[in-house]
């Protein structure tokens, strides 16, 4: 895998840097949900023989079996003693044992739950609500909460399907809780299936999205770090937009780009434009950044553009003035823009003729965009998209770029929208960056 390219001071930073330093998983923060949601445990006395019980049956009350009552009432009175908790689990599978009715198991998964819950026994919380739930006899109310918890206690003992199962039960029970989601990925992530446990993530955070509600951070972080660190190139790139369209900052943007210079193969051209977004949103943030960018560019076909990027990185100190790259780019520069801006009319001249290609509308194009004459760059990209042969992705990013620096960003998004192929992925980045853009204006006015 590609060494990320100079990422910012971020948290991204630790999680891909050093996956082992944050351990901490989406929802390991919680406390097991259920506080034994059906309540304490029933007294003996609440249990009530199987004549009378079947008399009440019509009216809704508990069926509790003889056999049943007879080895729970003990066990009852020495829970409700609070006693130790170890020797009450010698006495669970004769309780189990004696189960008959769904009443009966419902009391007694409450028993069990108890006594686990006491002796900090996980496995003995997880049969007794797992009794419960197989009894139908949990409340409505309390049913999407247990579920939930029984899920919990499932993925803490490592058994993912089943805890998929419970979650799944829960959401359609109408349990809602920003873990229940995080938590089945997790679930995947533990079995090694990563598709399947970012797909899940990125649907939670498209449902909360939509849903008007806030987007977990983490689970962004997450998503990202288990793509970026398996090698799952276009999901760390969804993930990086992602994180770019709910908690933009400049250092996102350096990961987003970091991403795309370190998982796909651009050429020259497309590095360019890669790096014009770094300009654009304040990412330049290294020295290989800037050497990028000025090797793309190439002094001696835009020499006004690279001047201004030796120039930044200079002042950033970020350059170091006595490098050869530096020096030669900075010469090459200066002695350059004087005749390109003398000949740029010329050149747009012949690229309106009638016996004039795509090529050198888009040439044109790029030297006007080169001096930031946008207004002539958006002339001659437009012309070169009417001719036939043209580089149609590269002519639309950089149309789109012309009329974002115009300020022209609902023109510029709809152009970068347009990009297919090699270049969409670059063109997507663009796309947020206008739309980013139009949202700071609208919330100016």
């Amino acid at each position: 895998m590609a060494e990320f390219i100079q990422m910012g001071d971020t948290l991204m930073q630790s999680f891909v840097r050093n996956p082992n330093a944050r351990r901490m998983r989406i929802g390991s923060h919680f406390a097991l949900a259920l506080a034994l949601v059906a309540g304490g445990v029933v007294g003996a006395t609440a249990l009530e023989a199987p004549a009378a019980a079947q008399k009440k049956k019509d009216n809704g009350k508990p069926n509790y079996t003889k056999g049943f009552i007879q080895a729970y009432q003990p066990l009852a009175k020495r829970i409700e003693a609070q006693e130790d908790p170890a020797a009450l689990k010698a006495e669970i599978p004769t309780i189990t044992a004696a189960v008959e009715s769904e009443d009966d198991k419902f009391v007694a998964g409450q028993a069990i739950y108890t006594i686990g819950t006491r002796a900090k026994d996980t496995a003995l919380q997880r049969q007794g609500l797992d009794m419960m739930l197989e009894s139908g006899k949990v409340g409505a109310e309390n049913l999407g909460l247990s579920l939930f918890a029984s899920g919990q206690l499932a993925y803490n003992a490592e058994d993912y399907a089943k805890a998929r199962a419970r979650f799944e039960e829960a959401a359609a029970a109408g349990y809602d809780d920003p873990a229940l989601q995080g938590l089945m990925a997790e679930s995947y992530f533990a079995e090694e299936n990563y598709d399947a446990g970012l797909a899940t993530l990125k649907q939670a955070i498209s449902t909360r999205h939509e849903a008007g509600q806030t987007v977990e951070e983490d689970w962004i972080k997450r998503g990202f770090a288990i793509a970026y660190n398996n090698q799952l190139a276009e999901h760390a790139a969804d993930f990086a937009k992602i994180y770019l369209r709910h908690y933009p900052s400049a250092n996102v943007w350096g990961d987003a780009i970091a991403v795309q210079r370190s998982f796909f193969e651009y050429d020259d051209q497309e590095l360019l434009d890669l790096m014009r977004l770094s300009d654009r949103t304040g990412s330049l943030r290294s020295e290989r950044d800037y050497v990028d960018y000025i090797s793309a560019a190439d002094a001696r076909r835009l020499p006004a553009e690279v001047g201004r990027v030796v120039e930044a990185g200079l002042a950033a100190n970020m350059l170091n003035p006595g490098d050869v790259l530096v020096t030669e780019a900075k010469a090459t520069a200066q002695a350059q823009a004087g005749p390109a801006r003398a000949d740029v009319a010329e050149l747009a001249q012949d690229a309106r003729g009638s016996g004039a290609t795509a090529l050198d509308a888009a040439a044109a194009g790029d030297m006007y965009l080169n001096f930031g004459d946008t207004a002539e760059a958006i002339e001659m990209y437009e012309l070169a998209l009417t001719r036939p042969g043209v580089d149609r992705g590269r002519v639309l990013i950089r149309l789109g770029i012309a009329q974002a620096d115009q300020g022209q960003y609902a023109e510029a998004k709809a152009n970068f929208d347009k990009v297919e192929g090699e270049r969409a992925m670059i063109a997507d980045l663009w796309s947020i960056y206008a739309e980013q853009q139009m949202s700071a204006g609208a919330t100016a006015q």
